[in-house]
Parts: structure tokens; sequence; C-alpha cells
């Protein structure tokens, strides 16, 4: 691979703008190697070399550039660049090169190469400054949390202790002071050993760089002066432990008053530890992420200076690396020195001392490809197609689907809503795949986007050969069914044909809660909980991953509706004779609304929440838009069962042409971020993703088309000659569902580019402690 297209493959995606920009540096050599030939017969400089000598030679006199490179004395007629540090607006230092041989022919280009290259230069500096600014003040702040917890450990064990046994009072604190003073007996049951740990102490932070390395507990130098963590410090502390959030602990935040004060209970303990490891990961893949940023520039700066010295024959590269190199963002290892002691402290406090395992929590492995996925996943799709080309000419050889035949009518009116359920959910799971393709190819951070842990996401072959094995066993269930109603031998056994897709439904209901680590056991648990959040929308609080899967509820209204027909099919319809009465049935059109209604009102609940939390109008509008595709649904479904139909009609076109418009409006502006008329792409909006223009407007267009399909049971289509009622709503459903994946790939791409352009490449964890002095400090 050419080192450009790695250089993009290796960028953190939120920082794109900040890199070096190479290919452009690239297109002005290749500008420049295409030119050369016709240069090639220009006139030497006419400078005289005695005149030219003398100007270097004045230049370094007065630029102090003869004091910083005294030590590599060279010929002044070989130097091709001077390269020197100005300063600007504050303490920034801003580089600025100088081409000695701009007399000669064709140096334009060469002076435009210099120009873009300390412009880049200089950009790169300054970002990767200001963010090892950032972290060392972080730095410090985890620095004062870890002076807490330490006291907080000991804290409780005395409570601990104090409460277990009174009597002991006395000996406890004199076990506890004899472990101060002699950390070596490794007898001490008060996690004193996380006390000793020097570089998180209040006098050593941990951006000086005095004290490189972190000292041994045996060493002598490593108890001379040592001063443990004072307990002294939780009287001027908070607790600020973010307890997950569920239903009850929500309820009793509305109805009881927050205590902040500390219990100094075991259970407090856990939480804060829990907190300040998740704090640590964090910091430490910030940490990363720099040291890669800065080995990257580096890199990319080492190419394009030897591409050039390629291009043009000269030897410039030597001393603008060495610039380079002696720059901040070149030379600095504040990033190097916060690792070390990262690992110590995470090693020591949170990993009992086991190197291995507290640096593969702190370096996750990188999830590998796996050949069984890709043989599985050829395999599964395979005998999908060859069940479905199965299916065809099954239907085809018996006339099993006979126009206006009763078997037809029973068929389409009992079975295939049971079986379209697997349809919609197959469909939904290839979208989501293609999503996932679509997202690496053009480089959106969805892991980020979703708060998916390092290594853990599926990518889309996973879920390719999740919906493959899905289907398998529903086409499967499919065949076998029919193949036994029409055999003779096995046509006895009508009840158990009739079972197979409530059977299937239950096995697809085991494998999902299943709780033995298979298939995917972390991917599925997280799903259930990500629906957990959303059933309970305004008890939770809502991120923006929970709103993407809610969106995901409302394209699979139908496949809810499936859910309901399942069981008044089997609980109080007559299976065994394949018929129903389901549609007579005051309490299923009651629940036929209900369950239409359900997914947008918890998306207009986790609206609701937002607007109290963020204080958005945005919010607040977007419920509104949701409360009005409610009132369509439920003019929709009652001018669906409603024998009145005219006024029905007018309420349902009505009220469905409001939520059509004001969807496919939100849809388009505020999710994708396009029809900005003054961006840089007209229509469009400043930054896209995908190259070509054309698939935005294309998107655009089948978004409105597809939301018009919306309407086709306001219009009176019911039935066409083709197509039966109950099949005419599953395509009707599938269409939604298409709408939904593309929609997910541009809400995503502009969640992506909003990250982009915040540089915002990091989660924001909470802090397990406030100190009084940065309360004070808010206030004012």
């Amino acid at each position: 691979m050419k080192f450009g297209k790695e250089f993009a493959s290796q960028m953190v995606q939120e920082w794109q703008e900040a890199y070096m920009d190479y290919n452009h540096l690239k297109a002005i050599l290749k500008d420049m190697l295409r030119s050369r030939p016709q240069n090639s017969s220009a006139p030497v400089a006419s400078t005289p070399k005695g005149t030219l000598k003398r100007r270097v030679s004045l230049y370094k006199s007065f630029s102090g550039l003869a004091i910083r490179y005294r030590e590599s004395p060279r010929n002044d007629e070989d130097e091709v660049i001077l390269v020197h540090a100005e300063d600007r607006e504050g303490s920034e230092e801003f580089y600025k090169t100088i081409f000695l041989k701009s007399a000669e022919g064709g140096a334009e280009q060469e002076l435009m190469f210099f120009n873009k290259l300390d412009d880049e230069f200089n950009k790169v500096n300054v970002f990767y400054k200001k963010k090892v600014n950032d972290v060392i003040e972080e730095a410090d702040d985890l620095s004062k949390q870890m002076n807490a917890l330490i006291a907080l450990r000991v804290k409780v064990d005395k409570v601990v202790r104090f409460r277990s046994s009174t009597s002991n009072e006395t000996s406890t604190s004199a076990s506890m002071e004899h472990h101060i003073n002699d950390s070596r007996l490794g007898r001490s049951h008060l996690h004193m050993d996380v006390i000793q740990e020097i570089e998180m102490s209040n006098d050593t932070k941990l951006a000086d760089e005095s004290s490189s390395h972190v000292e041994q507990p045996n060493s002598k130098t490593s108890l001379r002066g040592f001063r443990p963590a004072s307990l002294e410090i939780l009287d001027h502390v908070k607790i600020n432990v973010i307890t997950p959030e569920t239903p009850v602990s929500t309820v009793k935040g509305l109805v009881l008053s927050s205590n902040p004060d500390l219990s100094f209970s075991k259970k407090e303990l856990r939480k804060v530890e829990e907190q300040m490891s998740i704090a640590l990961k964090e910091f430490y893949h910030k940490l990363q992420l720099l040291k890669r940023y800065s080995f990257l520039n580096l890199l990319a700066f080492s190419k394009i200076m030897k591409k050039y010295d390629k291009v043009t024959g000269r030897n410039a590269s030597k001393e603008y690396l060495k610039v380079v190199e002696n720059s901040y963002f070149g030379s600095s290892d504040e990033v190097n020195k916060l690792m070390e002691k990262v690992e110590s402290a995470f090693i020591k406090h949170f990993a009992n001392g086991n190197r291995r395992k507290g640096m593969n929590t702190l370096r996750p492995t990188a999830k590998r490809e796996r050949h069984r996925v890709t043989f599985l996943l050829g395999l599964l799709t395979g005998c999908s197609l060859a069940l479905i080309v199965a299916l065809m000419v099954l239907i085809q050889a018996r006339n099993i689907l006979k126009t206006n035949s009763a078997d037809r009518v029973r068929y389409m009116d009992n079975i295939f809503p049971l079986y379209s359920l697997f349809g919609y959910i197959i469909l939904h799971m290839l979208m989501y795949s293609a999503n996932i393709y679509f997202w690496r190819r053009f480089k959106i951070n969805y892991p980020f986007i979703f708060g998916f842990k390092q290594g853990t996401e599926l990518g889309y072959r996973e879920v390719f050969l999740l919906s493959s094995g899905l289907a398998v066993l529903a086409l499967a269930a499919v065949l076998s069914n029919l193949d036994m109603e029409m055999n003779p031998r096995t046509k006895s056994f009508s009840e158990f044909t009739e079972l197979v897709p409530l059977g299937l439904v239950a096995v697809l209901l085991l494998i999902t809660f299943c709780p033995f680590n298979i298939i995917y056991k972390s991917s599925r648990f997280f799903l259930i909980q990500t629906a957990l959040h959303c059933i309970c929308a305004p008890l939770y609080k809502v991120n923006l991953l929970d709103n993407f899967f809610a969106d995901q509820l409302t394209s699979q209204v139908q496949a809810f509706r499936s859910l309901e027909f399942y069981v008044c099919y089997y609980g109080w319809g007559n299976f065994k004779m394949r018929s129903n009465s389901c549609l007579k049935s005051d309490v299923y059109k009651t629940f036929y609304f209900i369950v239409a209604i359900i997914p947008f009102w918890i998306r207009s609940l986790q609206c609701l929440r937002r607007l109290l939390e963020d204080r958005d109008i945005m919010h607040g509008l977007n419920g509104l838009k949701h409360i009005s595709t409610i009132v369509a649904l439920a003019m929709r479904t009652s001018n669906e069962l409603s024998r009145r139909r005219t006024i029905w009609t007018i309420l349902a076109a009505s009220s469905s042409g409001i939520a059509m418009i004001a969807n496919t409006y939100w849809d388009i502006v505020m999710d994708w971020g396009l029809l900005r008329r003054n961006s840089r792409n007209p229509w469009l909006r400043d930054k896209l993703s995908v190259p070509r223009k054309s698939v935005y407007f294309v998107a655009m267009v089948l978004n409105v088309v597809l939301r018009l399909a919306w309407m086709q049971s306001v219009l009176g289509i019911r039935q066409t000659p083709f197509l039966h009622r109950t099949a005419l709503t599953a395509l009707v459903a599938c269409l939604e569902i298409l709408r939904r994946g593309i929609w997910n790939f541009f809400r995503l791409e502009n969640e992506h580019l909003n990250n982009v352009g915040k540089y915002r490449a990091f989660k924001s964890v909470p802090l397990p402690f406030n100190y009084d002095d940065d309360e004070e400090s808010r206030a004012r």
C-alpha cells in the first residue's frame, strides 16, 4: 500500500483536518515534476556566487541561525533552505522557510511548496501542543482524584473494621501505622501499596518532568521523604458517583434529595474505583491517539521531503527534518511520560500488580478477521439462495398460490403474516450490514459514535452472517411447512405443521437471550440493554445510541403487528383449522392501535427527557414531529378498520400529509444536515464524506419517494391483481426498512462530521470526586 493511503487509513478521523495535507503537497511535487522538462533549459541563476554567499552569511548573522546550527558547518553553496522560528501572537512559535534558490528558473513552484509545507508544519505543531496541554491539565485532575481515592480506601477500611469489631479499634489503628511505616512486609489488608504510588501523590503531578520514572517500592529513596495521602483530603471533596440510571434510581432522584457526602461504604468505594478505572482507560486512549498523531505526521514530513529531494535533485530534507525533529511535536516527551505513569498506576491500583492483565485492559487487542466467518457466510448465503429457488419451484410446480383460490386466501391471511416477521428482521439486518460496510469505506467512526467497546463491535461480515443464518432457518421453515402440507404422508400432522412458525420464534428468542458465550454474547446483551433503555425511555438517560435504536423501531411497526398476530392466532385463533377472527375482535383492534404507536411514543418520551436535561428547544420540536406521526398513524389505522370511510379518509390523508412533510424536512435538514444553500457544496453541506455529490441528491429524492409509499393505505390502494392485501402491506413495510437503511448512513455521516469539526475524538468521562475549590471556581 502506498504511504498516502496508509497515512489516510491510520488517521484519527475526527482530527483529519489537523493532519499534514500530504496529498496537496504531493500534488505540488507532481506539477513540479511535469513542468521540469520545460524549465530544464532555463538559465542558471544570474546572481553572482559572491553576492549569494554574502547574502546568506549576512542573513545568518542577524537571524541567530549561526548559533543554532554552529555544530554542523557546511558549504553555503550547497544550502537550499533556511528555516527559522518567529514568535507571533502569545507564546506560539511559527516556523518560516527561506528558499535560497529563488533566483533560479522555475523556482515559483518550489516557493509555493515550502510555503504550504510551513503552513502544515505550524498547523500540526500548534494543534499537538494544544492537545498536550489539555492532557497535562487532565492529568493534574486525575492526580487529585487518585489522592482522594487512596484516602477513601484507607477510610473505608477503618470504618469497616470499626463496624465489625469495636473492641479492636486500637489494634487496627496500630496495624495501620505499622503498615504505613514499613511497606515491605507485604501483610497489609488496607491497600497501603496504593498509597506508596509516588507518581499519583499531590506533591508529584503526572505532568511534572522531574519525576520521569516511578521509583521501586523497595528502594531507599522511595520511602525517604514519603508522605502518605492524608485523610484530610476527604474533608474537601464531595462524592460525584454517577450510578447507572435505572427507573428506580430516577424516581428516587426525583423524590429524594441527593446526598453528595461520603458514606465510606464498600459499595461506594467500588463505584468510585469503577469510575476511576474508566477515566484512566479513556485518558490512556487519548495519550495513544496523541502519540500516533505525532508519529504519523513525523513520518509524513520525512516522506514528503524525500520526495522533494528526489524530484528536484536537491538536498533540503536534512535541514528541514532537523527543525521538525527539534520542534515541540517532534521532541516533546510529555505524552510518553504520562503513558508510563498511567500504566504504572493502573497496574498497581486496578490490576493487583499484574502487568499483563493491566496492559491487556489498557491496550485491548484489535479484532482479527476470521476465515471461518467468511466461510460460513458464503455457505449460509449459498444455502439461502438455494432455498429461495427451491421455494419458487415448489410454488410454481404445485400451483399452491392459485389466483382467487381458497387455499391461497387462507395461506395469505394466516400463514404469510407469521413468516413475514422474519423477512422484516432479515432485511433490516442486511441494511445494517450494508451501513457498516459503507461507514467503514468512507471512514465514519461508528464504534465511537455508538459507544461500542474497542474490539467488540460487529463488522459487516458478522451481521451479514447472522442475517444469512436467520434466512436459512426461516426459508427452511417455510419450505418444510409447505412440503408437509402438500405431502399426503405428513398431511395428517396438520397441527404440527401450523406450529412451525411459532417454533421458529421460540428458537430466535432462545438464541437472543441465551446466557452462554455463543453467537456474539456481548453484542446480544448490549442489544437487550439498549432495548430496555428504550422501553423505559423517560427513566433512563438518553444518548445517541438510544435515539438511533428507537428510530429503527419506528420502521418496524409492521413487525410489531406481526407479533400481535402471533398472540392472537395461537392464543385465540383456531390455528388447527388455519382460521382466525382477529380483525373482528375489539381487543385486537385496540392493540393494533397501541402496537403501532409504541415506537413513536418512545421517541417522543426520549425527546422530552433530553428537552428537560439539555434545555434545547430542538428536542421539543423533534418530539412534536413524532407526536404528529402518532396522530397520523391513529387516523390511518382508524381508516383501515372503520366502515365509514369518508371522514376517516379525510382525517387520515390530512394528518399523514402533515406528518410526511414534517418527517421529510427533519430527515434531510436536521438529521442529514443537507439543503444548506450557502455551503461550499450548494444545497448540500460544507463537508461531504462521499465524493460524488449526486449520491446525496439521489438519497433525498429516494427519501421523499419512499415516504410517499407510506400513503398507500390512505389513497385506497389495498390490493392489486397480482398482490394480496397482506403481501402489499409487507411490501410497503419493506420499503420503509430500505428508507431507514439509507437514513442510517447519512445520519451517522452527519454526526461524524460534526465530531470532526469539533475535533471530538474522546468520550467525556465523569470523575468521582468534586473538590471544594473546583466548585468555588465554577460558582465564580
